[in-house]
């Protein structure tokens, strides 16, 4: 994809496809095979059915509090499938998509259950641990972007954070030494109107987001965040732009993807208070996978009967992921494994205490609530 789409106005909103899945712009339809487009609408598909089982597991009291993707696929799948296998991405809670078009490690579940094994999982995929706290992981991004300037890697640290972590002086700290130091970061800010109960324009006066990268020195261009291809066609030229590819200097780029939340902030959210029925009605309206479909579609890439055989094969594969999950073996004694990278006299201490109540009342008998 040429540089020209990042050579853009700020509030140049990038698009590729209409919300019909009608082509506006060919040029930036991505060079990419058939089985690659088709590929990239499954992983789509298998983000929001992951979504709706999530839920509903969380809904039955088998998963813990958990963050919707639902309207956000176009962006994270789009944005993943741009950028080569050994670059890194960093996320916020909700981008469970770059996940899936990483291969989504079945161990990610537990995270969601409540075991960090989930979060080692996922560095085999080149993902770091899954962030809570809004924004603290920006400065980690540019950090690792850093030294993989230093030690001479042509690879790119990618971000994801909403529109929310604009607010947080992490943001721009991280921003800021991007900036002075031109480390290979991808900034990609998932704008989804919503900062839990916050409207995006209680958060900034400014007209866009993509706009706050001028103060810090490099581009900001803006993308349909809710247009797989268009987003994909920007985070390509962005990742070659951050690499330095063909001989070209590294530096930061920010990317802010224009797209909406569709179900609550966290399955402990109640949405209907802050928001009203007619605007997310609005914006379904342009969902991803509708127009994603669509353009398959027109292209004679993808009919009814093969949408069903994806979506046996994507329930098959769900059952799969959560069915090993469910039948994980907790060990209470991991509470103690990674407090420090070398035990301590005092955690010894306190794992003999643990391993010794144990042994003399049974867990049966710990796990009781009187």
């Amino acid at each position: 994809m040429t540089q020209d789409v990042l050579n853009r106005a700020p509030d140049d909103r990038v698009q590729a496809l209409d919300s019909d899945g009608e082509i506006v712009d060919p040029d930036l339809i991505p060079d990419l095979s058939d089985e690659s487009l088709v590929s990239m609408y499954r992983d789509m598909r298998f983000a929001r059915r992951f979504d709706e089982r999530m839920i509903s597991l969380q809904r039955q009291g088998r998963l813990g509090t958990y963050s919707s993707l639902a309207g956000q696929e176009g962006s994270q799948i789009g944005s993943t499938y741009a950028l080569a296998d050994e670059d890194t991405i960093f996320y916020q809670y909700r981008e469970h998509g770059a996940l899936v078009a990483r291969g989504l490690p079945w161990e990610y579940v537990l995270y969601w259950m409540g075991h960090e094994a989930g979060n080692a999982a996922l560095g085999d995929v080149n993902v770091f641990p899954l962030n809570i706290s809004i924004g603290a992981h920006l400065p980690h991004a540019v950090g690792w972007s850093w030294a993989a300037k230093k030690k001479g890697d042509e690879r790119a640290g990618v971000v994801h954070f909403g529109d929310g972590a604009t607010s947080e002086g992490d943001f721009h700290e991280a921003m800021n030494f991007a900036g002075v130091f031109e480390t290979p970061t991808v900034f990609f800010c998932n704008n989804n109107q919503w900062a839990i109960s916050v409207p995006r324009e209680r958060q900034t006066a400014s007209r866009t987001l993509a706009q706050k990268a001028d103060a810090y020195g490099f581009d900001g261009v803006q993308v349909d965040g809710m247009d797989p291809l268009a987003t994909y066609s920007v985070t390509e030229a962005a990742r070659e732009r951050a690499v330095g590819a063909n001989g070209g200097e590294q530096e930061p780029i920010f990317i802010e993807a224009v797209q909406y939340r569709f179900g609550a902030h966290t399955t402990a959210d109640d949405p209907d208070v802050y928001r009203d029925d007619a605007e997310v009605e609005e914006w379904r309206e342009r969902d991803s996978l509708d127009r994603m479909e669509a353009f398959l579609r027109n292209c004679n890439l993808l009919d009814d009967e093969k949408i069903d055989v994806m979506d046996d094969t994507i329930d098959e594969r769900l059952g799969e992921i959560i069915d090993n999950a469910e039948a994980h073996a907790p060990d209470p004694t991991d509470l103690f494994t990674d407090v420090y990278d070398e035990s301590t006299s005092n955690i010894d201490e306190q794992r003999e205490y643990f391993e010794g109540l144990r042994e003399r009342h049974g867990d049966d008998a710990l796990l009781e609530s009187e």
